[in-house]
Parts: C-alpha cells; structure tokens; sequence
C-alpha cells in the first residue's frame, strides 16, 4: 500500500503477504529448526530458527507496524522479554522501578538482577517530585507500568520520559494492559515498550509469548544479538498463535473495555466496595492523564482490567471463590473473563517489600462475555446488594 495502514488493516496485512509458493493467505507455521542452504553461507536469508525463522519474522514485521515502531522482537514470555532487556545494563547500573508492577518483574530484580550487581530502587511514580529525586542518585533504566498493576495507577509517560532522559537513562514501558491500540508509549517519549504477548496480544489464554518494540536502531541490534545469544524467542507455533490474535486485538479491545465500564460503574455503586480503581471513573485519581494518554483513533479508551477492595480480606476471598462465569486464575487478557486474588496470586512475590497490595483487594481481567452476564455473576457471589 501506499500510505500508511491504519491499526485494523496493519494487524491484518503488515508482514503477511500470500505465502509465495502456494499462495497461502495465512502465513505458515514454519516448523523447522534448520534450512538447506544453496552452498556455504548462501542460503535464503534462514540458517537457524533461534536466529530466525519465518514465522517469527511475520509476527515481529507485523508488531513493529501496529506498535508505530521501527523495530520489534519477540520472546518466549513477558518475562523473557523484559530480562533481555534488563541484559542490555552492566554491572554498577541502576534501575528505577514503579511500585505498581507485576510481582515477576519486582522479584526478577529483587532475586536475580541484584546478583549481576544491578541495583534498583521502587518509586511511587504518580509523584513526578519523588521520581526527580530517585534519580538524582543516577539512573540507567526506569521501567513502570501504565495503567499498573493491580492498582491501575496511571503514570505520566511524557513527565517520566523527560526525568529518564535528563539522568542519562532510558524509559520502558509495560504495555501489556493497555496495548498498542489504546497507548502508544513510543508518542510519549520512551525508549521501549515491553509486553507480555499472553495476554490481550494472543488474547486467547492458549500460549505464552512476549516482546520489546522501540525506534533506537542501536538498542534494537542489540536486543537481536542478545535475543539470538540468549535464545529466549517463541516457537513457530507460539508466534503463528500471537500474528493471529492480533488480527483482532482491535475489536477485541473495544469489547473489553464496554464490559470493564459497565463492570466498574456498577461495582461503585455498592455499598459493600470500599473502592473500585478503574481509569475510566470520573473520581478516578488518573482519570483525566488516562484521557490524554488512553484512546483509540481520538477516542478515550480505558482498558479491560479492574481491581476493587472489599471489606475485608475473608470478603475478597469469598468473592473470588464464589464467581462461575468468571474463572478463578492467575493471567488476564484473554476473551473469558478472570477473577484472582493479588495479595495471594500474582503479587505474592512481594511480600516482604514494603510495597504489598491489601489483602483485600480483588482483580478482575473483564472478558468479552455479555456484561449482563458477568454482572450477573458477580452479584451471585457478592450476595446481592
């Protein structure tokens, strides 16, 4: 084509051209670890799959175009990508963290990175003053999370941007609960946008993937030559599994989100919720910074996730226990909708930080079922009004 493909057609089209040979209109599952070479080191552009393979190099061509990036790599899992990245420091660099991430990104430099001599500290990043601070002492990679996770803080990625770049550091952004459809991180000044691909990317809940988008030509060769030397990539399935779920992520998105308003609007109307934290509630502490940075083609668009507190922790837990069409599980972003327990789940991990979510907090990935329905559901295991 000869513009530029919007969101809808590039997750379509962009790397996905008829296979060549057959004319096939769904790119191949290149299931192959090795390729016959014409003679020594003359081959068709593939040697070897941890390298490279086909199937691969679709998904990564079609990632770059829908993320507005010049470059994307993809891995085995969220976490892979985000400890590739973390590869590209050195012993003595220091990183910043937000107190609102994954628990698996808070133990990777917790428990692991800190053995490589890579130091960290976490920051209460709504607060750019304190962030200003943090890095006065130096810093070589701020890595946050927008919204984040579970409290679905939202984060200043223009103001973080300028703070990074100030210290001679860079800024990454956890993408995975908003995508590249709702919040183009890459507009707002970061360095790299990270994703775990097993969430709303696949959007299916049947594979785990992840991946690193970014326009720096410099740390985007790196990141190859440490995705080869590392060799942490996802299989020809896995990729073929992620290239067709993005076919949809934009219709997907959309439905997430009508559920996930409906939900929370819903959930603040209870007398027995002591607080819903959704970007899209007026009251909301980041409502207004999500208008800005959350929308899809103008729109606002705030995203499929959830999280409330109940009364108490016994509430929370009986609540979780007690849904049936929303499935009690760790993950999120696939088409069913999930229900889990953080302080118990995902975020156990933190315990002992200092950063620990309530107990009583419960988190909801809003699939795209019928609202009512899950409506429906939740007032069945919250006991009615």
């Amino acid at each position: 084509m000869t513009h530029r493909m919007r969101f809808e057609t590039a997750a379509i089209h962009a790397g996905q051209d008829p296979e060549p040979t057959t004319g096939s209109a769904v790119v191949p599952i290149f299931q192959t670890s090795t390729y016959a070479q014409d003679g020594v080191g003359v081959h068709k552009g593939y040697e070897y799959s941890r390298t490279d393979n086909p199937t691969r190099h679709a998904l990564e061509t079609c990632l770059a175009a829908i993320e507005g990036a010049g470059h994307a790599r993809a891995f085995g899992s969220g976490m892979a990508a985000i400890s590739t990245l973390a590869m590209t420091l050195r012993s003595g660099a220091r990183v910043l963290l937000a107190t609102d991430v994954y628990g698996g990104t808070y133990r990777l430099f917790s428990k692991v990175l800190t053995d490589f001599g890579i130091s960290f500290a976490t920051v209460d990043m709504t607060d750019l003053d304190a962030v200003r601070n943090a890095a006065g002492d130096g810093v070589d990679l701020m890595l946050v999370e927008t919204p984040g996770n579970p409290m679905l803080k939202i984060l200043d990625l223009e103001g973080l941007a300028e703070i990074a770049h100030a210290a001679g550091g860079q800024l990454a952004v956890d993408n995975t609960f908003a995508t590249m459809y709702l919040q183009r991180p890459l507009d707002f000044g970061a360095d790299v946008v990270t994703y775990s691909g097993t969430k709303y990317l696949g959007g299916h809940s049947d594979l785990v993937a992840g991946s690193l988008a970014t326009n720096d030509d410099s740390l985007a060769e790196r990141l190859r030559f440490l995705q080869n030397s590392i060799g942490a990539i996802p299989g020809p399935f896995d990729s073929w599994l992620l290239l067709r779920g993005l076919k949809t992520l934009g219709i997907r998105m959309r439905a997430h989100t009508a559920g996930a308003a409906r939900i929370a609007a819903w959930l603040a109307e209870r007398d027995d919720v002591v607080a819903v934290n959704y970007p899209g509630l007026e009251g909301f502490a980041g409502h207004d910074l999500a208008r800005k940075q959350m929308s899809a083609q103008g729109e606002p668009l705030f995203g499929g996730m959830v999280s409330f507190e109940a009364s108490s922790e016994e509430r929370a837990l009986a609540i979780c226990e007690g849904t049936e069409v929303f499935f009690l599980a760790e993950s999120l972003g696939g088409v069913e909708s999930l229900i889990e327990h953080p302080g118990r789940m995902t975020h156990a991990s933190l315990a002992g930080s200092g950063i620990e979510v309530s107990p009583a907090l419960v988190r909801l990935s809003v699939g795209i079922e019928h609202p009512d329905d899950l409506i429906a559901d939740l007032e069945r295991a919250m006991g009615g009004k």
